[in-house]
């Protein structure tokens, strides 16, 4: 069986957002810890963004069952264009992610309050993974909508 591009950034896709699913639901305590400064860990918003950031963990979940579902069922979407759309819309949804890091990275230069480092720890991981899938899906559905 010979692998696609297009096979092997779904299973990219598939992962990156199986993790941020379980990273999100299963961990938002320590997520929550990635965006709150030491400081703020004792304040009563801290718990409320630590069950908040569930919300990721869903959409993540449906991101990667989404990306699943293409690789199992890829022949129900055959035409260039159905797989063009979807890279698209996957090249979307990890772009949202990295802005809001940039984004970030403004504000905590400006030492703004909420901000948090981006170039530091997991959050630089994230922030760089976001931006490869970013690039990645997007040089995708251009290459398949050729």
């Amino acid at each position: 069986m010979q692998l696609s591009g297009w096979t092997i950034l779904l299973a990219l896709n598939t992962l990156w957002f199986g993790m941020g699913a379980f990273h999100f639901s299963l961990r938002p305590h320590a997520a929550a810890r990635m965006l709150a400064a030491r400081a703020q860990r004792t304040s009563p918003l801290f718990h409320t963004l630590s069950d908040a950031i569930r919300f990721l963990g869903g959409l993540n979940l449906a991101f990667a069952v989404f990306c699943l579902l293409l690789l199992v069922f890829a022949d129900l979407f055959p035409e260039r264009g159905q797989r063009a759309l979807f890279a698209a819309a996957l090249a979307l949804a990890h772009a949202s992610q990295f802005m809001v890091n940039v984004l970030m990275l403004g504000k905590h230069r400006r030492q703004e309050t909420g901000a948090w480092p981006v170039l530091e720890g997991p959050m630089l991981f994230i922030f760089a993974i976001d931006g490869v899938l970013t690039v990645a899906n997007g040089i995708v559905a251009l290459w398949i909508a050729r």
